[in-house]
């Protein structure tokens, strides 16, 4: 299926977020040929894969033309090192997508020219399966073109959501964006509760791994059902599952837990943001 994707793309820093995008472009009708990656330090793997898809590779901007979207997917602390030779890769209808954490909107256009066209976005890891999820912010001056140019970017890797308030993105980044660890977690932690209770633990994994992965499932096909709804949809009164559920639904269960949690992580957010 193809979308309209932009005409000429910069992809600045090719690590897996950066491939995961490109995957995505590529996986929806992208010219291989409109693309070109911008990064010094990609690892031999990083470079056969790219080489595979018959991408441009670059180890600097010099020589390259400015594009309709300039995406900037590499590591937050080295923008400040980066930004003066992609000055000259920014035109006045250049769309900069930042995925970079902790890096506003202000930061970016301290550091690039004036009048830069900025979109920043907090995608996450389940991008690399095209299910991810990406909330996005646009800056001074951006129009519905590169609003446009921004969702079918990162729409192609799953879904997005925009923002009115950059001030949101720290708690996005603490749900969605760090969102992923915890439901590792959960199953690494029902694996090892599922052994101690007498199952071998490698069929314990088994099972927890699949669990998640089917309620997942279930959660994305009954996208009209809220998430209580189906809970209480396999909860049998006074059954196991409700056993279960008690522990979880007390006072110092897995509320209060995960509220603690994603106040932590917003609150490591807004520290790195400075």
């Amino acid at each position: 299926m193809s979308v309209n994707l932009p005409s000429s793309i910069v992809l600045v820093g090719a690590g897996k977020m950066g491939q995961a995008m490109l995957a995505g472009w590529l996986g929806h009708g992208l010219d291989p040929a409109s693309v070109t990656a911008i990064d010094p330090l990609l690892d031999e793997q990083g470079r056969a894969l790219l080489a595979g898809k018959h991408i441009r590779l670059e180890a600097t901007p010099e020589g390259v033309a400015p594009p309709e979207a300039l995406i900037l997917a590499v590591k937050p602390q080295t923008l400040e090192g980066a930004a003066p030779g992609l000055r000259p890769l920014i035109g006045p209808r250049t769309l900069v997508l930042s995925i970079l954490a902790g890096k506003r909107i202000s930061d970016l256009a301290h550091r690039l020219p004036q009048g830069a066209l900025i979109v920043r976005a907090m995608p996450n890891t389940p991008a690399a399966v095209g299910r991810g999820i990406s909330a996005l912010v646009a800056g001074r001056g951006v129009t519905e073109r590169e609003r446009a140019l921004a969702g079918a970017l990162l729409g192609c890797v799953g879904k997005v959501e925009w923002l009115e308030d950059e001030g949101l993105i720290d708690a996005v980044t603490a749900v969605s964006g760090s969102g992923p660890a915890y439901v590792f977690l959960l199953v690494e932690g029902m694996a090892a509760a599922g052994a101690r209770a007498g199952l071998p633990a490698d069929l314990s994994l088994r099972l927890a791994r699949a669990t998640v992965e089917g309620a997942g499932e279930l959660l994305f096909r009954e996208a009209g059902t809220d998430a209580a709804t189906l809970r209480r949809n396999v909860t049998s009164p006074g059954g196991t599952t409700a056993a279960a559920l008690e522990a979880l639904m007390a006072d110092d269960g897995l509320a209060p837990l995960m509220e603690r949690a994603v106040e932590a992580a917003a609150r490591r957010a807004r520290e790195l943001a400075g």
